[in-house]
């Protein structure tokens, strides 16, 4: 589904991805972990086509996204939804008019189809009933909720989830974590997640993908990174703060 090839990105002289490379399978929910400030959300700002590498590639589907113009841009983006960080929920509108949002932009759906898909995509995120709530009415937790129904209303086959969890007590975190997952497993989607909520993360995700010092240093399943012996997963993972510091 995705393949990113020797990935290189810069900011004013400071080099942040020095030589990416990740293979994300069809249909796989894969999360992609490191430090505050290591290159994950510009990484996942190369795959929804935000940014534009030095050098390297983004392939979806066998198209190098890096070649396109900005309607082929456009075009490729239809195939992603994306929960942000904070939601980025429109204050104005009600919930449902937050949902119904990108297909009053995107399609051709007639009012009543829309309004069919929006209440749906509400009760599959646990908020039925509540279409007419305003974001301010709302907990952390529900913005998320609805943040997600939005990011799923016009099908998908990607979506990608940068910190989907920051600033939620862990009831609440945990409570999103399943949510993916049912939906994933509804939907169908493949998954691309940026998160350091350990362990809740190796619950969700099929393959786990650590990003340290420009690259990625390891993939694999959850299992597997559990259980890695390579010091920086380990320190990571673990919180340890034996051995150099420079490391971690």
């Amino acid at each position: 589904m995705i393949k990113i090839v020797d990935l290189h990105k810069s900011f004013d002289g400071q080099k942040v991805l020095k030589g990416v490379n990740l293979t994300i399978l069809d249909k796989e929910v894969i999360t992609i972990m490191g430090k505050s400030g290591c290159g994950k959300s510009v990484l996942i700002k190369h795959i929804m086509g935000l940014l534009m590498p030095d050098k390297g590639s983004v392939l979806i589907d066998g198209v190098d996204i890096t070649r396109l113009d900005l309607k082929e841009l456009d075009k490729m983006r239809e195939k992603l939804g994306v929960l942000f960080q904070g939601g980025a929920l429109f204050d104005s509108l009600t919930l449902y008019g937050n949902v119904a949002f990108p297909l009053k932009e995107k399609t051709k759906l007639s009012k009543g189809e829309i309004e069919e898909r929006v209440l749906n995509a509400l009760e599959d995120v646990g908020l039925k009933g509540m279409e007419k709530k305003y974001p301010a009415e709302l907990s952390g937790g529900m913005k998320k909720r609805v943040a997600l129904a939005r990011a799923l209303i016009t099908e998908p086959s990607i979506v990608l989830f940068d910190e989907p969890t920051t600033g939620l007590d862990p009831i609440i975190t945990s409570s999103i974590h399943v949510l993916i997952k049912t939906t994933h497993k509804k939907y169908g989607f493949t998954g691309v997640m940026i998160s350091h909520e350990i362990p809740e993360i190796f619950e969700v995700a099929d393959r786990v993908a650590m990003l340290h010092n420009g690259v990625i240093t390891e993939v694999g399943t959850p299992e597997e990174i559990k259980n890695s012996s390579n010091p920086v997963v380990i320190q990571f993972i673990t919180g340890s703060m034996e051995g150099p510091i420079e490391a971690i």
